[in-house]
């Protein structure tokens, strides 16, 4: 199966970014996936059935409690799937970071030359939005 199969159901990638955060028991899991999507306990066990078959997660025991993890071979295959698309929507954020640069310093200049600039170098009626909002590096 596809790594995009298993990722295409929202249950699966909810787990996936619980699993990404760290080792999480099925317990834990299950109660937050059952709180986001009001399945059953049941259809939880099966998604990370499905996790584990597939290769995205792995399972340990601990005691009386099953301990999950992320594997990240399946989310590299994913990446290097979707690589061949990146041309796609990179050059636009990254000319967006540019047109965003390019406004704060248009703004910046205008508020110095009309005397509106505020002592930490803001300028007047101007939100503080920083300069690293877009990631440029992959």
């Amino acid at each position: 199966m596809h790594a995009l199969d298993i990722l295409g159901d929202p249950v699966r990638r909810r787990i996936v970014e619980l699993l990404a955060a760290g080792e999480a028991s099925a317990g834990e899991i299950g109660r937050t996936v059952q709180g986001e999507f009001g399945i059953s306990q049941p259809a939880v066990s099966q998604h990370l059935r499905v996790l584990r078959e597939s290769g995205f997660a792995r399972v340990r025991p601990q005691g009386t409690r099953r301990l999950y993890a992320l594997e990240p071979e399946p989310l590299a295959e994913a990446d290097a799937w979707l690589a061949a698309f990146r041309r796609f929507w990179e050059p636009p954020l990254a000319a967006l970071g540019t047109e965003l640069a390019r406004g704060r310093r248009e703004r910046r200049l205008a508020a110095e030359r009309d005397g509106s600039l505020l002592p930490d170098g803001a300028a007047a009626g101007e939100g503080a939005v920083p300069d690293n909002t877009i990631n440029k590096e992959h």
